[in-house]
């Protein structure tokens, strides 16, 4: 359904275009998208195989976490060799023919970039941590104890210290993740002259884009100085948008990026408005867009005492206050990235909408329509299409006879989780902080990453169809009722609709392009919004309960007669009302 478009001319350069602004991206976590082989863990020959399922939703780009050699410490995030293909998920043979066929379909593919850190099996750490005047030392961030202890007291984003004593030097290394993740030395530039040809090979090889992992952090504080602690005692690093951060990526765009046509995010965690104007500056002397994480709790408005664990969902009225700051605040300044969930976030839908048998599908429906209808390039997490929900099961008096015999995950022990950072967390507030193990448990069953990371649900078989043999990760017990053989096959089902959301976006560059404006920013159960391009306008309505809502007399007053529904998540509308969990987008000219 095409409504509007502009002819291409004098008006590209006023909107400043790019392809890139227009896509839309879809994540894939390799280890649990598709299993060829029937070892449980998904591989690259598997992504080959559902490449044509994409093609069908209609996406642009693949972002594909990483797929490099790594002994799989915070699965993949710490890298051995940043140019071999880990074994379990192939060879590089198999890269390069999922590549060629993903190019033959019209798909872009997204590398992720991890090189804030490396895995402390990489040959570069082996040869650092050999002796003190080893070429490789300076690659790392070595230091010297202090009075007995570690140099100063950050902490690590996986709990406990930021340090690890490493005896065969009488040295701590930095590690602000896993003890098996140490720091680079952005500082030298020899890292980042490797680091700029580990780039420049993969971008030779044809790839189209890079996600940067927790790229704000590369550069540390003058001096590394002791933090403010927290409750576990430990102290933030304060290695967010550090001293030389923008001078490091504005050396990697001259090196490499400004040399392809790339897609590029970089994942900022703390990072301000104002930076990110730096970041994804209009320019393009830096990065494309980044990735900021204010609206899912991490930002001045989280209210919690141990970190994202006891975050809870923020007031509707605060919510949009942040996602309209970045919508405006950027505008015509730098780009917006458009996502509610991915492998590190908890399902979209459980945790924004309502995940119970009765709400899932539609609550899901006006998420997406929420989202995608703002300015940005959107991201689609695996599974977010199909309403695919955390992995504990709430409403198990929903499924009963043999639909409950195939339920076999509930992810009610400890056991049932795999995250470095889930585990670690569960120890480190249970022995430091007197957080009980049903608390703990609450905790996991809400926010773990793990409940993003269950295997995709391809159809109602054992195993939803991701493998034929045992899934390194429990699936998700609601497969039989939400896979995707069913979906695709629905006109009404989430996957319908999101496919319907993307061709809009494809077909209407006011969807893309247009400026945005909050409407009702009070209002504590509706997110009313608009967005205008010249003459034309659509207006976003989404309900954000379960209750039947009026809409403001002031918002249908600007819905003129002949106003068309370009989309809705119901098949009838009641005049002036929203009902549950109910989105409609009217397109309209002034």
């Amino acid at each position: 359904m095409q409504v509007f478009k502009y002819e291409r001319g004098k008006e590209d350069t006023v909107l400043n275009k790019a392809w890139w602004k227009e896509a839309v991206v879809y994540q894939i976590y390799p280890r649990s998208f598709m299993d060829s082989n029937g070892d449980g863990i998904g591989d690259l020959n598997g992504i080959t195989e559902k490449l044509e399922y994409l093609k069908e939703l209609g996406i642009d780009v693949i972002w594909l976490s990483p797929v490099y050699q790594s002994p799989n410490d915070d699965n993949g995030y710490d890298i051995s060799d940043y140019q071999a293909i880990m074994e379990e998920f192939g060879t590089m043979e198999d890269y390069d023919r999922m590549l060629a066929r993903a190019h033959e379909l019209g798909i872009k593919i997204m590398m992720d970039l991890v090189v804030n850190h490396t895995s402390d099996e990489h040959a570069w750490f082996v040869e650092s941590r050999k002796s003190v005047d080893n070429p490789y030392r300076d690659f790392y961030i070595w230091r010297k104890g202090k009075d007995g202890k570690e140099p100063n007291n950050w902490g690590s984003c996986f709990s406990g210290s930021a340090w690890k004593y490493d005896p065969q030097t009488d040295m701590y290394f930095l590690h602000l993740f896993s003890k098996k993740q140490p720091d680079l030395n952005w500082d030298n530039p020899k890292v980042r002259d490797q680091v700029f040809e580990m780039m420049n090979w993969w971008c030779e090889k044809g790839i189209d884009g890079f996600r940067m992992d927790v790229i704000s952090l590369i550069s540390k504080p003058e001096g590394l100085p002791d933090g403010i602690p927290g409750e576990t005692g430990y102290a933030d690093s304060g290695c967010a948008t550090g001293p030389h951060v923008h001078e490091y990526l504005k050396e990697m765009n001259r090196k490499v990026l400004s040399h392809y046509d790339l897609i590029t995010v970089g994942e900022a965690s703390g990072v301000t408005l104002e930076e990110a104007k730096k970041y994804a500056n209009a320019d393009g002397s830096e990065l494309n867009m980044v990735f900021q994480f204010e609206h899912t709790g991490g930002g001045p408005e989280a209210d919690n005492h141990y970190g994202k664990w006891d975050s809870h969902k923020m007031p509707l009225p605060v919510w949009k206050k942040i996602l309209s700051r970045w919508q405006t605040g950027l505008e015509g300044k730098a780009w917006n990235s458009l996502f509610l969930s991915n492998h590190d976030q908890p399902r979209s839908v459980s945790w924004f909408g309502n995940d119970s048998e009765q709400y899932r599908e539609i609550s899901a429906k006006m998420l997406g329509t929420c989202l995608h209808m703002m300015q940005g390039t959107p991201y689609v997490y695996q599974g977010e299409e199909l309403g695919m929900t955390n992995a504990y099961m709430e409403n198990i008096a929903d499924y009963q006879g043999e639909e409950l015999g195939m339920c076999n995950a509930y992810f009610d022990q400890l056991e049932d989780y795999r995250d470095i950072e889930s585990l670690n967390a569960y120890k480190e507030l249970t022995e430091t902080c007197g957080v009980s193990h049903e608390e703990m448990m609450g905790y996991l069953k809400r926010i773990s990453r793990d409940n993003a990371r269950t295997p995709m649900q391809w159809d109602d078989s054992a195993n939803a169809g991701f493998t034929t043999g045992t899934p390194w990760i429990k699936v998700n017990s609601n497969y039989p009722k939400v896979n995707a053989k069913q979906e695709v096959s629905d006109p009404d089902s989430v996957f319908s609709y999101y496919k319907k959301l993307i061709r809009l976006r494809h077909e209407n560059e006011i969807i893309v392009y247009g400026d945005y404006e909050l409407l009702a920013p009070e209002d504590e159960a509706l997110f009313i919004y608009t967005r205008m391009l010249g003459t034309q306008r659509l207006m976003v309505l989404c309900n954000f309960t379960e209750k039947e809502v009026s809409i403001p007399a002031e918002v249908t007053e600007q819905i003129p007669a002949d106003a068309k529904l370009l989309i809705g998540n119901y098949s009838k509308q009641k005049e002036k009302v929203l009902q549950a969990y109910e989105a409609r987008v009217y397109a309209y000219h002034l």
